[in-house]
């Protein structure tokens, strides 16, 4: 652990001693369910792990997102269970097989970081606009709950696991937006029926984890420009 956690600084320990013991505590408190507080454990450590540039995310992300799926289908959140079942799921592979490939390790980092065009950002825009109508028409024929909102915040995850798979800093911006709609989400499942506070936190801290991992990847761009 000590060879781990070697070029993690002071916040960054404090960080993930913190938000992990936060919902271990929580989870206990509100007796919510074993599959929920393992997930969120583990989508925290994934999520810790990305924003620090290292390969190891995936495999936590592995088990995140398995579990995960299986808590969205309980809560009718349709989105969510297929964005993860059937993209997460495989894309945590397929991410962990291209860092693999892209290894370039500097100032802590496992990868190189890069940044997109102002073109592609344009492009990547009307994608996400469209895909969303799309996919909100289809929700709503399923009959799944908040499906607008549902269709966004998986429209702007697929999208921003795409960046993160091929190290775009531009992924952050995006799970900052997800992260704000998605905590909107399971406050509402909280509210109406008192089960998974842990994954309620887990996305609180997935937010303050985003901003900081924003900062921390822009800050390794700036070194590699320099």
């Amino acid at each position: 652990m000590k060879q781990i956690l070697k070029d993690w600084t002071w916040f960054e320990k404090i960080w993930l001693f913190t938000s992990v013991t936060t919902m271990i505590v929580l989870s206990i408190w509100w007796k919510d369910s074993w599959i929920g507080m393992i997930s969120s454990l583990a989508g925290m450590l994934s999520v810790v792990l990305v924003a620090k540039g290292k390969i190891s995310n995936y495999y936590f992300g592995i088990i995140n997102v398995s579990l995960y799926a299986i808590l969205a289908y309980n809560q009718a959140f349709y989105g969510e269970v297929m964005l993860n079942a059937l993209y997460f799921l495989p894309m945590q592979f397929y991410g962990l097989w291209i860092w693999r490939k892209k290894t370039n390790k500097q100032d802590g980092f496992d990868i190189k970081v890069v940044r997109m065009t102002r073109t592609q950002k344009w492009n990547w825009a009307i994608i996400a606009i469209v895909a969303t109508v799309l996919y909100a028409i289809i929700l709503h024929f399923m009959k799944g709950n908040l499906p607008i909102i549902d269709s966004f915040t998986a429209i702007l995850q697929i999208l921003a696991m795409w960046f993160m798979v091929k190290r775009y800093k531009e992924q952050w911006t995006l799970w900052i937006i997800v992260d704000v709609f998605t905590i909107g989400m399971w406050l509402y499942a909280f509210m109406k029926t008192g089960n998974d506070i842990s994954i309620l936190v887990m996305w609180i801290a997935y937010l303050i984890n985003a901003v900081y991992g924003y900062w921390n990847w822009n800050k390794a761009l700036k070194k590699e420009v320099v």
